[in-house]
């Protein structure tokens, strides 16, 4: 996904959705930081915090993305019809509190 791509994400998708009080959390992909994509989020009154660099820690989805090589090793596709369908029976293994593990597990706190 290149900048533009991503801003008409955060513009169309994204921003729509923010509340008052809501966080986004970036990584440094050079596409999260071109023009807009902090205005589009501040203007729904939501805060954006950007990772430090090289912090792959404090960064929930890499403990997701581990968790689903593992499982993609264990019977490996031999397509990419075969892995894309593959992917998508293997989300039904990410519950939602172990999703929320890997959010506690980064340092996040759920505040209410």
């Amino acid at each position: 996904m290149d900048g533009d791509a991503f801003r008409v994400y955060v513009r169309d998708v994204l921003a729509p959705t923010l509340r008052r009080g809501d966080v986004v959390v970036l990584d440094n992909l050079p596409a999260h930081k071109v023009a807009g994509i902090r205005e589009a989020i501040t203007a729904r009154r939501a805060q954006l915090f950007y990772l430090p660099p090289y912090s792959p820690d404090m960064n929930p989805i890499e403990m997701a993305f581990a968790k689903l090589k593992a499982l993609l090793r264990q019977q490996p596709a031999r397509t990419v019809d075969a892995l894309v369908e593959r992917i998508g029976e293997l989300l039904d293994r990410f519950p939602p509190c172990e999703c929320a593990n890997f959010f506690q597990a980064a340092g996040y706190q759920r505040s209410m």
